[in-house]
């Protein structure tokens, strides 16, 4: 496997572990392996995307929050 695909790979796990009250994940490389690279970066692509949308979610609720408080 390349240099390459073992970074991204990394990457996703890292991604992964980024979720507050989520348990660490490791990901087993030889599970991606069959995946390319453009593959694995559309994997990272969508849990950023993910992320994103989390933290927009939790920025309305502490509006909304903020509002009911006052």
């Amino acid at each position: 496997m390349s240099e390459r695909k073992n970074k991204l790979i990394g990457d996703i796990q890292q991604l992964l572990n980024t979720y507050d009250g989520v348990s660490k994940t490791s990901i087993n490389p030889n599970l991606l392996e069959f995946m390319d690279e453009e593959t694995l970066l559309s994997v990272i692509d969508s849990l950023l995307i993910q992320k994103e949308d989390a933290k927009e979610s939790d920025l309305v609720w502490l509006e909304k929050f903020k509002k009911e408080i006052n």
